[in-house]
């Protein structure tokens, strides 16, 4: 009898869980398995699906957004400088954790024994659409496969289908996820930890809303996809725009109501000095913070990553290398004074006259995510170096100052892929860009509980309307604060249609100033300080507006290296697929 797996569920330890637990999945290796021996019972089911928790993203620096406008250094993603080529390897063009669900369901279907399996078909629906919905943000439409397939099934050599047939699938999956799966509070003993309903309602919501943004800011322009089927409309409808945003608040509003989930806001504790926003991040066991919290008090992530000290350890030197993820100037203008408002806008923001100024009366966010203190250092020295220095630091992720840390490379926090402040920022997003408005009892509910923590007033429609701000805009603003170096930014820019303006611009740092504007890099007489190497800097300085008006800053990144093209919003097909399928058309513009 034909063997259906070849499959080593274990080569290590897949703990990539959804949900808050105190323990782990059970793990064991299957081996070798045949339709003869195997899917009879639910505990077989059960231990299959255990593989699929390794497709979840996890530590990986490549996940901290190093390609967007808002880290200095544009490191790690050729397509944020337009530097998008094909490759002759397969890349992300990846179908094993499809084909893996695939043979779930199929034997789901065949499945007449005692006991019911619905949570483990629940979660190949829920991972067969993030697998899908992955393919779906790096090439736009590509071919589904919802059977088993072997080498010598025509499907194998079929065209791509467009990117709304694969959206329709994506949900249909999810859908059917939702109605499987268990609640969080449900997931009890062995089963503590598993994919949640609420997980597969949220990223129902993550999709919705990246696509329908997609379609009203990008349109068909960048797909690609289908031309052999109609010129990548197979499937469309222009009335999915508002379903899916509808459907997303919705979703969110579910999750807010029900699902039991609560920000991981510990600023009340004196002992935690303000700093919630750090140590959410570095969340390990009782000695990770001097509040004694250990992760069993987080009910902030919903999807996400578990590691452990003792079973999983993240592997990577994330202290060391989070310092060096310098942000730019850009991301450090946007986040937002103690007012709530801008500092374009608020009376509150002091300038750049000290190291410090910039950062008196600001969002805690900035603080904990730059430095993690409340203070910025007070004395800075502006030297590229071979790292590129912003004149900023990046302390997200880093556990160094902690009283008791980790060695390097054994770190162990958990890496979150949706957590709640997210669910609260689609929500937001979904309800504007659906109705062109959204109410403060709605912004109470979402982005003011983001607020809270980060100790800024909150976001009204009077404050935006007394100071001239745009919604729209101060939405997307809290989501890129909050969101930093989460992996979310790059995709954002995509969707939003703003991709080549966002991208395109130098990657900039610490404003030096100029003999009319003197700062700890600048003198009366405009030369450089002891603080400042100016000669370190290969691309010199660059004037640009700031909230105290236009002024020169440190180029980390020039414009000139930077040539983002609409072409850039997908990745090529891979050569090598090409070769094997001549009936995949290539993405426009390669």
């Amino acid at each position: 009898m034909k063997k259906i797996l070849n499959y080593i569920v274990l080569g290590g330890l897949f703990l990539g869980l959804s949900g808050c637990q105190d323990e782990f999945v059970d793990l064991n290796p299957i081996g070798q398995i045949s339709d003869v021996n195997y899917f009879k019972k639910p505990s077989d089911f059960k231990a299959y699906t255990t593989g699929f928790y390794g497709q979840l993203q996890g530590w990986d620096f490549g996940n901290m957004d190093n390609g967007s406008d808002l880290s200095a250094n544009a490191n790690g993603n050729g397509m944020a400088l337009g530097q998008g080529t094909i490759t002759a390897g397969g890349g992300n063009w990846n179908y094993s954790g499809i084909r893996s669900c695939n043979i779930l369901l199929a034997k789901a279907n065949e499945y007449s024994g005692a006991g019911s399996i619905s949570q483990y078909v629940g979660e190949a629906h829920f991972f067969r659409a993030h697998a899908y919905f992955n393919l779906l943000k790096t090439f736009g439409g590509v071919p589904l496969v919802t059977t088993v397939l072997y080498t010598d099934s025509p499907e194998l050599y079929g065209p791509r289908n467009s990117r709304y047939e694969v959206v329709a699938q994506i949900l249909s999956d999810l859908d059917k996820a939702i109605s499987n799966l268990p609640t969080e509070q449900n997931l009890v003993g062995a089963d503590k930890g598993r994919i949640s309903k609420w997980a597969a309602m949220a990223l129902k919501a993550q999709t919705e809303l990246y696509e329908a943004t997609w379609e009203k800011y990008v349109g068909k322009d960048a797909d690609g996809d289908g031309a052999a089927i109609g010129g990548g409309a197979a499937g469309y409808n222009a009335a999915n725009v508002n379903i899916y945003l509808a459907d997303a608040a919705a979703m969110c509003k579910e999750i807010m109501d029900n699902g039991g989930y609560e920000l991981w806001n510990k600023n009340a504790d004196s002992k935690m000095a303000n700093l919630s926003s750090w140590y959410l991040f570095n969340l390990e066991d009782a000695g990770s913070n001097p509040g004694g919290y250990d992760k069993s008090t987080n009910k902030e992530f919903i999807l996400y990553s578990v590691y452990d000290y003792t079973l999983r350890q993240s592997g990577k030197n994330i202290s060391w290398t989070s310092w060096q993820l310098y942000p730019s100037r850009k991301f450090v203008d946007m986040a937002v004074c103690t007012d709530g408002l801008p500092a374009t806008a608020s009376p509150l923001f002091q300038g750049y006259k000290t190291t410090t100024s910039e950062f008196q009366a600001r969002d805690l966010r900035l603080l904990n995510y730059l430095y993690s203190a409340t203070t910025a250092p007070t004395s800075v020295t502006l030297d590229f170096g071979s790292l590129g220095s912003s004149g900023y630091g990046n302390s997200k992720y880093a556990v160094e100052g902690l009283g008791v840390r980790r060695k390097d490379n054994t770190e162990s926090a958990n890496w979150p892929i949706i957590r709640l402040a997210e669910v609260y920022l689609t929500y937001a997003e979904a309800l504007y860009e659906l109705n062109g408005s959204i109410t403060d009892a709605q912004l109470n509910a979402s982005i003011n509980k983001l607020r809270d923590r980060a100790k800024v007033a909150y976001l009204t429609n009077a404050l935006a309307s007394a100071n001239g701000l745009d919604m729209k805009q101060e939405i997307r603003r809290e989501r890129a604060v909050e969101l930093y170096r989460e992996g979310k930014r790059f995709d954002d820019l995509k969707r939003w249609g703003i991709l080549e303006a966002s991208l395109n611009p130098s990657r900039l740092g610490r404003v030096v100033g100029s003999a009319s504007y003197t700062t700890p890099f600048k003198d009366a007489s405009g030369n450089p300080t002891a603080a400042y190497k100016a000669n370190t800097y290969v691309f010199g300085e660059e004037a640009v507006v700031t909230p105290k008006g236009a002024l020169n800053c440190v180029v980390i990144d020039s414009k000139l290296n930077h040539s983002v093209a609409k072409k850039h919003y997908l990745f090529p097909i891979p050569q090598s697929q090409m070769v094997l399928n001549n009936k995949l058309l290539q993405n426009p513009g390669y």
